[in-house]
């Protein structure tokens, strides 16, 4: 991860937009990273459509959700999902919660999300589940409160991902890449989980299949490559590659043809 500010908040607007462009964050949902020099802190966009988020958009939170400095726009209602997290996980530099359309067939049916292919392995030896009812009953199932963030955090324990009853996923990870990719890849593997299941017997990976190949995937040079790939598939559709590409010579000038007067003819 960068280690100063400017360049943490410049991958935070990436990572948000590359999570939407890739089809796991539409209008909702929201991505965070931990302060690059204050660990009691972490960074996030206001209120806002992840894919349209900009550096101007990134603000200051302590662990406790509150805003650093405050300011007149709305801030995501959820945002202690990422305190509470924070605070219960020392090694997690990153969250993101979402409502991925794989995802949610898991969340509204219990089904259990398990690694189907390799990439999938970022999933996890365990997938667990949280119920807001257990605890609180019928709400809103907005996660806005801190002891409803305490318990999602209490939920999803040591692992990397957790299954929000009828809601979404929430996901973590070491770095921002580190989210990105595991993000991406474990709601593929959503997707390829339902579809397997339509032509009959799925055979996932086995618990040390997971691990180990969990941890091929997540070693530098593959999320360097992931990355790389989503950020310029992103760049060509947001029109950022222009300057790299180089300039079409100029067609040659058409000399003007001579009018021949009438009285010539």
């Amino acid at each position: 991860m960068p280690d100063n500010l400017t360049d943490t908040i410049e991958e935070l607007v990436k990572a948000n937009r590359i999570l939407a462009h890739e089809g796991v964050l539409d209008a909702f949902g929201h991505v965070s990273v931990r302060h690059p020099s204050d660990p009691g802190r972490y960074l996030m966009s206001r209120s806002r459509g992840p894919e349209l988020v900009q550096p101007d958009d990134i603000h200051e939170f302590t662990l406790d959700s509150q805003i650093v400095k405050p300011i007149d726009a709305r801030l995501y209602g959820e945002r202690v999902i990422h305190g509470e997290i924070y605070k219960a996980r020392p090694e997690v530099n990153a969250v993101c919660h979402h409502h991925a359309p794989s995802i949610l067939p898991f969340c509204i049916s219990g089904a259990e999300l398990k690694p189907v292919y390799h990439l999938g392995a970022t999933l996890g030896e365990k997938v667990p589940f949280w119920d807001s009812r257990d605890q609180f009953g019928e709400t809103t199932l907005i996660v806005a409160k801190p002891e409803e963030g305490t318990s999602l955090a209490r939920a999803l324990g040591p692992h990397w991902i957790v299954l929000m009853r009828r809601h979404g996923a929430t996901v973590v990870g070491k770095s921002l890449e580190e989210l990105t990719f595991r993000t991406i890849y474990t709601a593929r593997n959503a997707a390829m989980q339902i579809q397997a299941h339509t032509l009959g017997y799925v055979s996932p990976l086995t618990p040390k299949e997971t691990v180990l190949a969990g941890e091929y995937n997540l070693k530098p040079g593959p999320v360097a490559r992931a990355w790389e790939y989503w950020s310029v598939r992103l760049d060509k559709v947001e029109g950022t590659d222009r300057a790299r590409k180089p300039k079409r010579a100029a067609a040659p000038k058409r000399r003007p043809v001579a009018k021949i007067s009438k009285h010539r003819r």
